[in-house]
């Protein structure tokens, strides 16, 4: 996105549309910093009437005019803290809304999306722009804006009362400063945005190397990792040696330009006094001027830095926002009647990249009630049939239907309430048990939490942990098994509550005694439900109505367990198979 169109929608942000408070606030806020800004010319103005009052009344205290530069000082910084005020409450609130929308709209887009997606780089994307809002604001607020209004009020001010050369002598030293700044800063700019990419290469890096942490020390690969991310690092800092070394470029030219004007402005105010043009209090009160303006400008070069960088950063993160879902709800799409739970395959064929089909021309029906079985080979398209049931992805051929609805013509919300899902992967979330279970239905009861994991063969291991459901699961689930984790899914799935059931090889991490304590659990609980089973332990699906055996993509067969073992064909040998590998695995135990 480029400058002007990120500017536009961060405006549309500020200036909100029918939130007349919204808009007062941030217009009472430029009114409290003009405000401040006058009271802040007034304090030299005051001090020369200071000066000038004890060279000519050596005697008399000069009580009114105290009064008055004290004054202005103490209107000056309350104004500045009403700005800053009125300022953060519309600076947060654009904060909350920006980051509530781009957290929503990234929930909102595809799973395709976040496949392609690496979760660190991502991460630090958000991080970066919502920062940068923060940094926007304060350096318009605190910086550009007050400087700006300043300047225009100084050298009016310096023309009217003084000499245009010497307002001339300002606004020359002003803009050389300025655009030195801008020149040196935006080749600094560069090297900014290099370090911004090794940075989010590192953090990527240490967020995927984290995640599969076991992954390292199975392999005993600790010291690979390391010097992998050492390498990045090194480049890193060699950049921001280089960085450093241009700010000191930076910091020394504005020294220059600064130190060229202030003798310029001095010289002017020597010139004028010694003749007695202007009083000592003016030569006081210019020199005053000079500095009050220059020490905003000192951090100029920081703030048009971090402004600019800003607007990238902000602009990469609405870049996401424009990011649009390739699964979305079509514009008459209405929720899913659930009726009886019929579902139907039809032609299906789907495909995740162009040159790898995945699932070819299936057509299959499952009747209401029917518990079903898809088995066969691995990568044979068994858990994409799920994903394409849920809409994670749409067919490129074909249609799904659930009680003659197309699935792509009811709401995603209304289809994903209906079925209820134990993924092969169970990932938990870094919180407790409780909540992990809670999370099929968030508003549901302790009680109804505990007969879900009763009914998921959980209850007796929670009841040893020392913190019972309150146990914290870690990132990922990693402090539990694999049995542990899957028996949370069951949990919360049997939670939910839903009218469709799907176990993606929802028991391969239990044993054999456990698995079968559950599986008639979940057969009684599901009784009178369509239930989808995607097993690769045949034994767990002997009772299903219809089994339908996938290979390369394509129904081979289907039918009950003893048909298609009369049928002598592929599912007989993976059942064959099976009971082989059982038999030697007892007999070596």
């Amino acid at each position: 996105m480029n400058k002007t169109l990120t500017l536009k929608k961060l405006g549309s942000y500020l200036w909100p549309k029918n939130m007349i408070k919204a808009k007062a606030l941030l217009i009472s806020s430029i009114v409290f910093l003009i405000i401040g800004r006058l009271f802040v010319i007034g304090g030299p103005i005051a001090f020369k009437y200071l000066i000038d009052h004890l060279k000519e009344n050596p005697g008399s205290f000069p009580l009114i005019i105290l009064i008055s530069f004290v004054g202005v000082r103490i209107l000056a910084q309350v104004f500045n803290e009403l700005r800053d005020y009125t300022f953060n409450i519309v600076s947060q609130r654009v904060f909350r809304q920006i980051s509530v929308t781009v957290f929503s709209h990234l929930h909102n887009l595809s799973l395709k999306f976040h496949l392609n997606r690496q979760t660190g780089g991502l991460s630090r994307i958000i991080e970066r722009g919502t920062k940068s809002l923060e940094s926007i604001g304060l350096f318009l607020m605190m910086t550009i804006l007050p400087s700006l209004i300043e300047s225009i009020l100084l050298a009016i001010l310096l023309w009217n009362w003084y000499s245009p050369w010497c307002s001339l002598i300002m606004i020359t030293t002003m803009l050389t400063y300025i655009v030195f700044t801008i020149i040196v800063s935006t080749k600094r700019l560069s090297i900014v945005k290099q370090m911004n990419e090794y940075d989010n290469t590192a953090q990527t890096m240490a967020i995927d190397s984290l995640l599969n942490f076991e992954t390292v020390k199975y392999f005993g690969n600790e010291q690979f990792e390391t010097q992998r991310f050492d390498q990045v690092h090194a480049i890193y800092e060699k950049t921001s040696r280089k960085l450093r070394s241009s700010l000191n470029f930076l910091n020394a030219g504005q020294a220059v330009i600064f130190s060229i004007g202030l003798g310029g402005m001095l010289a002017f105010a020597i010139k004028h006094a010694a003749v007695g043009e202007i009083t000592p209090g003016d030569v006081a009160a210019l020199f005053a001027f000079s500095l009050q303006l220059v020490m905003p400008l000192f951090n100029l070069g920081f703030a048009y830095r971090e402004i600019k960088q800003g607007i990238v950063n902000l602009g990469e993160m609405f870049n996401l926002l424009d990011e649009e879902s390739d699964i979305k709800d079509a514009i008459d799409a209405k929720p899913l009647e659930h009726k009886l739970g019929k579902i139907s395959f039809e032609n299906v064929s789907f495909s995740y990249n162009p040159d790898r089909e995945i699932i070819k021309n299936i057509n299959l029906v499952i009747n209401p009630g029917e518990t079903v079985a898809f088995v066969g080979t691995t990568g044979g398209g068994k858990s994409t049939l799920s994903r394409l049931l849920f809409r994670f992805y749409d067919p490129d051929i074909g249609s799904i239907s659930i009680d003659g609805q197309n699935i792509r013509n009811v709401t995603q919300e209304s289809l994903r309430k209906t079925i209820g899902i134990v993924p092969q992967d169970t990932v938990l979330f870094n919180d407790t048990i409780a909540y992990n279970i809670a999370y099929g239905a968030p508003n549901t009861t302790l009680a109804d939490i505990k007969n879900a994991a009763k009914n998921a063969e959980l209850d007796k291991f929670i009841a040893k942990l020392p913190q019972g459901y309150e146990t914290k699961v870690g990132e990922r689930g990693l402090k539990l098994s694999g049995g542990e984790k899957q028996r949370v899914a069951i949990a919360r799935m049997l939670l939910k509550k839903p009218e469709i059931y799907v176990f993606d090889e929802a028991t391969s991490a239990l044993d054999s005694t456990t698995e079968k304590r559950i599986q008639q659990s979940l057969r009684q609980i599901s009784k009178g439900k369509t239930t989808i089973i995607i097993a690769h332990r045949l034994s767990t699906i002997v009772d299903a109505d219809c089994i339908f055996v996938l290979n390369h993509g394509q129904i081979a067969e289907s039918g009950n367990h003893d048909e298609l073992l009369q049928q002598n064909s592929l599912y007989a040998k993976l059942w064959n198979q099976q009971i082989r590998e059982e038999v030697a695995n007892e007999v070596e135990s």
